[in-house]
């Protein structure tokens, strides 16, 4: 009991901590899009959604360097899954949530095209150097893109409203709180997945379950606690863009970078067999659900409400479930 101690207090202390620091976070990355001039949604998928996906980056990197490809993998695509059906189904839940037109045209499409895309590349169950370079390319390419259609689109500094959440802070606050922000997002999450992978470790969990489930839930805090927290304040912009954006990364760069790092040919073949696919069959459904005809005619922005939450909620518990079925055959 007392080896599982200090597992337990970096737990609690990383959950408390995450919560603080995506407030604060929240608050400095919304001031720097209206200071700056730069859409909401762009920061969302670059400093948000990028940002709070350094400790999948971190995990992945780490473990395929030390040879274990299913936590590096099972880490990546787990996040996305967790990502989309119990964080955006908990944020949905706690608040309705408008997708913009510019991430239904452009992001969540991009989403569900490289998704596929990893999905044909890894389909012989591993990762080899090739395939992960063509991962970073797509992602170099898809940020290359999302700058100019961003630039295109940027608006005026005169229409900020200052009386939004992070409205009144100056711009040197604001990078602040955005860098600050981060910074304890990541030190905390990071000492909360160590503690949960300790006590996973001492219940006698596979590397696999374990990438899935505890690390991808627990790198994925980050996300969960700005967007609940940029939902709250009104921030759909930040709290959607936030998930496009860590769910394109760790497609992209993070198994890309696993993978430049040390080519994973024999993964467990249930990564391309179960997980792509689910996390696929996500990204696709959160398109056709966001798609503004639910709305009725003349809606330009789609909008993701409560039932849309919990239906998501619904998936993600039923993917767990699958996951205790199958480790215990």
């Amino acid at each position: 009991m007392t080896t599982l101690l200090l597992p337990l207090l970096a737990v609690a202390l990383g959950l408390a901590a995450l919560v603080w620091s995506a407030d604060r976070f929240v608050d400095g990355a919304a001031a720097s899009a209206r200071l700056l001039g730069v859409p909401a949604l762009l920061v969302g998928m670059v400093v948000v959604g990028f940002g709070t996906s350094a400790p999948e980056l971190t995990v992945s990197a780490l473990s395929a360097w030390q040879g274990n490809p299913a936590i590096a993998l099972g880490n990546a695509w787990g996040s996305n899954i967790c990502n989309i059906a119990l964080i955006l189904g908990l944020t949905a839940a706690v608040a309705p949530v408008a997708v913009r037109r510019e991430a239904l045209l452009f992001d969540l499409p991009a989403l569900v095209a490289v998704t596929a895309a990893s999905w044909w590349l890894v389909r012989d169950g591993g990762v080899s150097r090739a395939n992960a370079w063509i991962l970073l390319g797509l992602f170099a390419a898809w940020l290359a893109g999302s700058c100019l259609v961003a630039m295109r689109t940027r608006p005026s500094a005169a229409a900020a409203d200052a009386e939004a959440p992070g409205g009144g802070l100056s711009g040197r606050m604001a990078a602040f709180w955005t860098l600050a922000g981060l910074a304890l997002l990541v030190l905390s999450s990071r000492a909360l997945v160590w503690g949960a992978v300790e006590l996973a470790q001492a219940l006698g969990v596979s590397d696999l379950v374990i990438g899935l489930t505890v690390v991808a839930v627990g790198t994925s805090l980050p996300e969960l606690a700005s967007s609940v927290a940029a939902a709250r304040k009104g921030e759909d912009d930040l709290a959607v863009g936030n998930i496009i954006g860590s769910n394109l990364f760790n497609t992209l760069a993070v198994v890309g970078v696993a993978g430049a790092i040390r080519a994973m040919p024999d993964c467990d073949p249930a990564i391309a067999g179960r997980d792509i696919p689910a996390a696929f069959a996500l990204s696709a459904a959160l398109l056709l659900l966001g798609l503004p005809r639910w709305r009725g005619r003349g809606a330009r922005d789609g909008r993701l409400g409560r039932p849309v939450g919990w239906l998501l909620l619904a998936a993600y518990a039923a993917y767990l479930a699958d996951l205790v079925l199958d480790a215990a055959r």
